[in-house]
């Protein structure tokens, strides 16, 4: 009977059908199908009680001070910085897009949020020096998936939820895991330009410029997009507050930095961005909600079980357990939405990787990682879509131009898979 909710599942995912209304489709199904749910009030209870939740509060606060944080032109600041540090170099202004949206993702949480803001301001300034602007799309709709690797992130923030792990050793945990990621799409787009050129004239121009206004006020005109995650990370790791917490001194700071510091938030265009936040929760909420209901229904009829046993019947090696949860999880990701997938998978594969010696908070980063090459697979691929829409490239072609990007970034997953030191060092 689970394998029947799933194939139903992947058939109105087939047919388009929004992942939420599937989700609760199928859930709503099973009290029709299966006697493990009694009648539809087990459903309405726990869609109530999905949402009963402190660290739940983090997600709007993040998401709302990342939409400040874009308005205050912060990724534009940061770009500037990283300009003055890499431009001279070869491929410096790809390398400086990419670590961009490595700081930018430790500022909004989010995946499509890092690309949204960095895609549009850096694309055009990369496709005016010459680069190939298919590459620079592709470049930075991979880059933006640092966004949920880099703390403090959503997708951290539900895997803690749904394994009662610390949020904020998750948090710690996924900061070294996404600078190797980021080095590796570096390391890429060196190679790239190496073979394929790039005008020096124009670049140097730039660079030039910069260097102009110096290093000083550079720092000085990016200092506040720095400190940051600083502030975030620095009060999670010390103790000084919680995740929720910290989602509220994110806004906060985004607030004072943007209204009086950068001047680029007024109160005609703070309630659009309030509105923009609700816009893009709301959607998440709600399969926040039905992705609860459908993996506790699963809980109950028992999948966690029978997904182990089918497993360790065909292998106990912990090597191979690993890849085949890895793989699985990337087909799931170009289909299914990342919180939905974190939901209803968590309390299946906990239980198989923890009985074979692997780290609850280690195959949280491995997990997050795995999915955050979804956001550049088709046909879900929120990635693709807000760059498609920026560019107008269609989408075939940056998932195409994508795919040497994601082959770096899947290297780096196998390395933070089998070598859990580079996670669990910091905690």
């Amino acid at each position: 009977m689970i394998v029947l909710l799933f194939i139903i599942l992947f058939i109105l995912l087939a047919l388009t059908i929004p992942i939420g209304i599937s989700l609760g489709f199928v859930s709503i199904l099973s009290v029709y199908l299966t006697d493990t749910v009694s009648d539809l009030s087990f459903i309405v209870r726990n869609l109530a009680s999905s949402m009963d939740s402190y660290p739940l509060l983090a997600i709007p606060m993040f998401i709302l001070s990342g939409t400040i944080m874009a308005v205050g032109g912060m990724s534009e600041r940061l770009f500037n910085i990283f300009i003055y540090i890499f431009g001279n170099r070869t491929a410096g202004m790809p390398i400086a897009a990419i670590a961009t949206c490595l700081f930018y993702g430790a500022i909004s949480g989010s995946s499509p949020a890092t690309v949204a803001a960095v895609g549009a301001m850096v694309i055009p300034i990369l496709t005016k020096l010459g680069y190939d602007r298919q590459f620079s799309t592709a470049m930075i709709a991979t880059s933006g998936g640092l966004g949920v690797i880099i703390p403090p992130s959503i997708p951290f923030i539900i895997y803690g939820m749904s394994s009662n792990q610390s949020i904020g050793d998750l948090f710690i945990a996924g900061i070294f895991p996404g600078i190797l990621i980021g080095v590796s799409l570096m390391v890429y787009a060196y190679f790239y330009c190496k073979n394929t050129g790039e005008n020096k004239e124009k670049i140097m121009n730039v660079y030039n410029e910069r260097r102009k206004i110096g290093l000083f006020n550079t720092i000085k005109d990016g200092f506040f997009a720095l400190l940051a995650p600083i502030i975030i990370l620095g009060g999670i790791y010390g103790g000084i507050v919680t995740p929720t917490e910290a989602g509220v001194v994110s806004v906060i700071y985004a607030l004072v930095i943007s209204v009086f510091v950068y001047r680029t938030v007024n109160v005609k265009n703070f309630l659009p961005l309030v509105a923009e936040t609700v816009k893009m929760m709301v959607p998440a909420l709600f399969i926040f909600m039905v992705a609860g209901v459908f993996g506790r229904v699963l809980t109950l009829m028992g999948a966690p079980q029978a997904v182990a046993s089918g497993l360790t019947s065909v292998t106990t090696n912990k090597t191979m357990i690993l890849i085949i949860i890895i793989l699985f999880l990337i087909i799931i990701g170009m289909i299914m939405d990342t919180l939905a997938a974190i939901l209803i998978l968590t309390p299946i594969f906990l239980p198989i990787v923890t009985t074979v010696g692997v780290d609850p908070i280690h195959f949280g980063v491995i997990m997050i990682v795995t999915l955050a090459i979804g956001f550049v697979t088709p046909p879900v691929g929120a990635n693709l879509y807000i760059a498609s829409t920026m560019t107008n490239i269609p989408i075939t072609i940056i998932a195409r131009k994508s795919v040497p990007f994601i082959i770096a970034f899947f290297i780096a997953l196998l390395l933070i898979t089998f070598i859990p030191q580079i996670s669990l060092i910091l905690i």
